[in-house]
C-alpha cells in the first residue's frame, strides 16, 4: 500500500485530487458525502460535485491547498443524502504520488465534533449579508435557537432559544398546518412558505420560511435549519399595487359601462334614467342630482338619494341666479363641498334657498355637464356619506363621466338637425362591397331608425388588404343623426386608412382609438373588426365594445364568439385590443350585427343573439345564399319593435 492510499484509508471524506481539481481517487465516505457512486466522481472535477454556490469557495480552497505549504482549510456544503446535506471542515494539502512523482491536492475534512459551532459560521453571515434570519432545532424538535442575521428580523426573537410550540403559537392560526408541515418534511430543502406572525409591538408582518436539513460534519448530528425572510413591506407594497390595479380597472369598467349605456340613450329622458340609475354607485356616492337647462331655466331630477323638497325647490331656476348650482353650469368650474358649513361660508346669501344642503357627516361635489367655455348645458349633484372629499382620481372620474353625458345630451339634442340631408348623405355614407371576393360570398343590409330620421352611425365595411385577405368591420357610432353619420364615416376612412398600412385588427382599433382621443373626438363608437384570408378560411378578430359575433353552420347550428378586445373607441387612452384567431370552415358564415338587431324594448341582448343566429343557421340549412340570409335577420327586426337603426354584414365561405 503506497502513501496515497494511506490517505484514503480513513473513515471521514477524503479525497486526490489533480492540481486543477479533477477526482484522481476517493474513499466511500466521500462519495456518500458528494451524493454519488464512487465510479461517478472520479474523473469529474471536485467542485462540479457541490452545489452552486459552494463552487467558488471550494476553487479557493484547492487553490491555496495546491499552491502552498501552509493550513489551506474552509467549510463546504456537500450534497450528502436525498434528506440532508453535510457541512464539514474541509483541509486541502499538497502531497506527490510517489509511484509516479505526480503532484497531487489531497482534501479531507476534519472532525469538528469539539466545535460544532464552527461550522455554522458561513451561514451565519451569508444571512446576514442577504438580510435573512437563520433558525435551527434538532429532528426532535425540544428547542428553535436563533442563530442570528438580519437585525430587524432579530428583534423579533428576543430570547435566543424557545420551544417550537411557542413559536407555532405566534404564527397565525390559518397558517399554523403549512407551518407544521414545514418543519416536518423530510427534503433536503423545502420550498418557501409565506405565513403571518404576531410580534411584540408591531403587531402582525409577514415572514418567509424555507426550511433545510443539514448534518453538521460527516456522521455528525442532523439539524433544521429555518431561513426566514421578512416580507411584510413587499407583501404591503403588493396589496396596495392590487388594489391601484383594481381601482384602475374599476374606474375603467365604469367608463366602459356608462358610455355604453350613455350611447344607447335616444331621449333626454333615457339620459336621465341612466345617470340617476347609474350614477351614486358609479362614484362612491349616496345620492345624485341631475340638472339640464332648458330654454334658460334649470329641470332638475334625482334619485332616492336627495329629497324631494330639495328637488322641488330648484325647479325652475334662472341659470343667471346667483347661486351654486346655476353659477357652477354657467362658469364650467367644478365645486366640492366638504359638509353645510363650508356650503354656508361660500354662499352666505343662499340660506334660504336648498342646494341641496349636505347633512351632517356628508359632502356634495357639483360637476357641470360641458367644460368652460363651452354652450351651458347643465350639471349633477353627488353627495356622499362622509366629509372626506373623494381622491383626486375618483374626481376626475366623475368629471370624465360629466363629459360623457354632456356629449350625448348633444347627441341627443342635435339629433332633429340637419333631417333634410339625411337621404342623400345616408347614400354617400354606405360603402359599396367588392364585386367580387375569391371563395366567399358576402351580403350587407342597413336599415336606418324610425324615431324620424334618416341616418345614424351603424356601418359596414368589406375591403381586400395588401396581404391578400379581406378586412370586414361593423361598428356603431354614437347617435342617430347626421352628425353621428359624419363621425361613422371618419371612424371607417380612418380605420382603412390605418389597415392599409397595419392590417392587424388589434392595431388597427389601437390606431384607431388613438387617433379619436388625439383629436379629443366628441363621439365615440363600438366596432367589430376581422382580418379574413379567403384561402385557408383563418380569421383574426377582436372588437371595441361592441355586440358578439354569430357563426352559422349548415346543419342548422350556430355559435355566439365573444371576441376578445377592449372599450369603444375614443373614450379610453392607451387602450390596446387583443385579438382571436379561429377557422371559418367551408359552407359556414358568419354573421356581424349592430345593437339593433339584437336588442330592442321587448328583446334581451342574450335573447337577440340566438334569434338571430338560429335564423342564419335554418338559412343555410335551408341552402340559401348571403343575400336571403340577411334579409331574413333584417326581417326579423321589425318584431321586436326596434326604433335604432341596424346594419347586418354575412359572409359565407363557399
Amino acid at each position: 500500500m503506497d502513501a496515497s492510499d494511506e490517505l484514503l484509508q480513513r473513515d471521514t471524506p477524503s479525497a486526490l485530487l489533480t492540481l486543477d481539481g479533477v477526482i484522481r481517487s476517493l474513499n466511500a465516505a466521500m462519495a456518500t458525502t458528494l451524493g454519488r457512486p464512487r465510479e461517478q466522481c472520479v474523473g469529474h472535477g471536485f467542485g462540479d460535485l457541490l452545489p452552486e454556490d459552494q463552487r467558488v469557495a471550494a476553487e479557493g480552497l484547492l487553490t491555496h491547498g495546491a499552491t502552498t505549504k501552509r493550513l489551506a482549510m474552509r467549510v463546504l456544503e456537500f450534497p450528502g443524502t436525498s434528506t440532508a446535506s453535510v457541512v464539514c471542515l474541509v483541509e486541502a494539502r499538497p502531497v506527490t504520488d510517489p509511484s509516479s512523482g505526480e503532484r497531487l491536492v489531497w482534501v479531507h475534512s476534519l472532525d469538528s465534533r469539539h466545535d460544532l459551532g464552527g461550522l455554522l459560521i458561513p451561514f451565519q453571515l451569508a444571512a446576514k449579508a442577504a438580510d435573512l434570519g437563520l433558525c435551527m432545532c434538532s429532528p426532535d424538535e425540544h428547542q428553535v435557537e436563533w442563530l442570528g442575521g438580519a437585525p430587524a428580523l432579530a428583534a423579533l426573537f428576543p430570547q435566543a432559544s424557545v420551544p417550537p410550540s411557542k413559536m407555532i403559537s405566534r404564527v397565525h392560526p390559518d397558517d399554523r398546518k403549512d407551518v407544521q408541515r414545514l418543519v416536518r418534511s423530510s427534503a433536503a430543502q423545502s420550498p418557501w412558505i409565506r405565513s403571518r406572525f404576531l410580534t411584540e409591538h408591531d403587531g402582525w408582518c409577514v415572514l418567509a420560511s424555507q426550511v433545510r436539513r443539514i448534518q453538521l460534519g460527516y456522521g455528525g448530528p442532523e439539524r433544521i435549519f429555518a431561513v426566514i425572510r421578512d416580507d411584510t413591506q413587499s407583501e404591503a407594497h403588493h396589496q396596495e399595487t392590487l388594489a391601484e390595479v383594481s381601482a384602475e380597472r374599476e374606474r375603467a369598467d365604469g367608463i366602459t359601462a356608462f358610455s355604453s349605456a350613455l350611447f344607447s340613450a335616444a331621449t333626454v329622458q333615457e339620459l336621465q334614467q341612466v345617470v340617476l340609475a347609474r350614477l351614486a354607485a358609479a362614484v362612491g356616492g349616496s345620492g345624485a342630482l341631475f340638472a339640464l337647462v332648458d330654454d334658460g331655466r334649470l329641470r332638475v331630477s334625482s334619485d332616492a338619494g336627495i329629497p324631494t323638497w330639495e328637488v322641488d325647490a330648484l325647479l325652475g331656476l334662472s341659470l343667471d341666479e346667483d347661486r351654486p348650482l346655476p353659477c357652477v353650469i354657467r362658469t364650467g368650474q367644478a365645486q366640492f363641498f366638504r359638509n353645510h358649513e363650508e356650503l354656508a361660508r361660500r354662499w352666505l346669501h343662499d340660506d334660504g334657498l336648498p342646494l341641496p344642503r349636505p347633512a351632517p357627516g356628508t359632502a356634495l361635489s357639483i360637476t357641470p355637464l360641458s367644460p368652460v367655455g363651452d354652450r351651458p348645458l347643465g350639471a349633477w349633484v353627488v353627495t356622499y356619506d362622509s366629509e372626506h372629499p373623494p381622491s383626486p382620481e375618483k374626481l376626475a372620474f366623475v368629471t370624465a363621466l360629466a363629459e360623457l353625458a354632456g356629449q350625448a345630451l348633444r347627441r341627443i339634442r342635435l339629433q332633429q338637425a340637419h333631417v333634410e340631408l339625411s337621404t342623400a348623405l345616408q347614400q354617400s355614407m354606405l360603402p359599396t362591397l367588392p364585386e367580387h371576393l375569391p371563395g366567399l360570398e358576402i351580403a350587407a343590409r342597413y336599415q336606418p331608425s324610425r324615431d324620424g330620421l334618416d341616418i345614424g352611425g351603424d356601418w359596414y365595411d368589406a375591403f381586400f388588404l395588401p396581404d391578400g385577405a379581406v378586412a370586414l368591420e361593423i361598428g356603431d357610432a354614437q347617435g342617430h343623426d347626421v352628425d353621428a353619420a359624419v363621425f361613422m364615416g371618419q371612424v371607417r376612412s380612418s380605420m382603412r386608412a390605418i389597415a392599409a398600412h397595419e392590417p392587424d385588427p388589434g392595431t388597427v382599433l389601437t390606431r384607431t382609438n388613438e387617433l379619436l382621443v388625439a383629436m379629443d373626438a366628441p363621439r365615440f363608437a363600438s366596432c367589430t373588426m376581422l382580418h379574413l384570408d379567403p384561402h385557408d378560411g383563418q380569421v383574426i378578430g377582436t372588437s371595441a365594445g361592441h355586440v358578439p359575433l354569430l357563426h352559422a353552420r349548415d346543419d342548422g347550428s350556430h355559435t355566439i364568439r365573444t371576441l376578445p378586445g377592449g372599450p369603444v373607441l375614443g373614450i379610453v387612452p392607451g387602450t390596446e385590443y387583443p385579438e382571436e384567431t379561429f377557422t371559418l370552415e367551408e359552407g359556414t358564415a358568419l354573421v356581424m350585427v349592430t345593437d339593433g338587431v339584437v336588442e330592442g324594448p321587448r328583446l334581451t341582448l342574450e335573447a337577440g343573439l340566438e334569434r338571430a343566429g338560429a335564423l342564419a343557421g335554418r338559412a343555410l340549412q335551408d341552402r340559401l345564399g348571403v343575400e336571403a340570409t340577411a334579409d331574413r335577420i333584417l326581417d326579423a327586426v321589425a318584431e321586436v319593435d326596434n326604433l335604432d337603426d341596424v346594419a347586418v354584414l354575412v359572409i359565407r365561405r363557399a
